[in-house]
């Protein structure tokens, strides 16, 4: 039940609001790269190609700029930083996230979304400097004009209606989440070769075999761990 004396839909910085920054910038993340993505394949080669670039199966979610859209929340906008260390801490923030999502997916699910091996300045091939400074400056602009644009427009929503659409969205994205990602972790197991062991893995096996995930993430590739 809705809290009665909640006057202001997400007020501050509650959990609520985070999770809506969270949703905001997964959904800017995903269309950013695709838009990106068709700007490159246009000047390289003059076609017009919209690819998914998404990190569920369900939604145009991209879960790793929504989480560091949060990161940026907690991190640099809850403090009164200058302008420059909020440049570099916003790029050590992005650049050494970047590593680490790159570094647990290859991991856990044997893909990986991108390779940046032949970048100039790269860091192992995960991140890169010219990219972490464009973190930093992403990070200046959206700590200092995006985010207090998002909470004013979020807390402004009738409190009965953002509960509603809040706990909607909540349970909706636990669950894409939680299945594209174990989708992924089965599909590693699967191309080393070790068969399902429960019920869960051989629905898996059958919904979610590789070539639909390779159309659900057309960025990805996906690497043969077994025989």
């Amino acid at each position: 039940m809705t809290d009665a004396k909640e006057k202001v839909f997400a007020e501050g910085f509650s959990f609520k609001k985070l999770f809506l920054i969270f949703v905001i910038g997964s959904i800017f993340g995903a269309i950013y790269e695709e838009v990106l993505h068709l700007v490159k394949v246009y000047m390289a080669s003059g076609d017009i190609v919209w690819e998914y670039r998404r990190g569920v199966i369900y939604g145009p979610f991209s879960p790793i700029y929504g989480a560091g859209a949060v990161l940026m929340v907690l991190l640099l906008a809850k403090r009164n930083f200058s302008n420059l260390k909020i440049f570099i801490y916003g790029a050590l923030l992005g650049g050494g996230f970047e590593y680490a999502i790159s570094f647990l997916q290859e991991t856990f699910t044997h893909t990986t979304s991108w390779d940046y091996s032949n970048y100039f300045l790269n860091i192992n091939g995960r991140t890169t400097i010219p990219y972490m400074a464009v973190w930093g400056l992403f990070s200046l602009g959206f700590v200092k004009g995006v985010y207090p644009f998002l909470s004013n427009l979020i807390e402004k929503v009738p409190v009965n209606i953002g509960n509603i659409l809040f706990y909607i969205i909540l349970v909706f994205l636990i669950l894409d989440m939680a299945i594209s990602w174990s989708a992924l972790i089965r599909s590693s197991l699967r191309r080393s070769g070790i068969p399902p062991i429960t019920p869960v893995g051989k629905i898996y096996d059958r919904v979610y075999p590789d070539n639909v995930l390779a159309k659900a993430f057309p960025n990805m590739d996906f690497k043969v761990t077994g025989k």
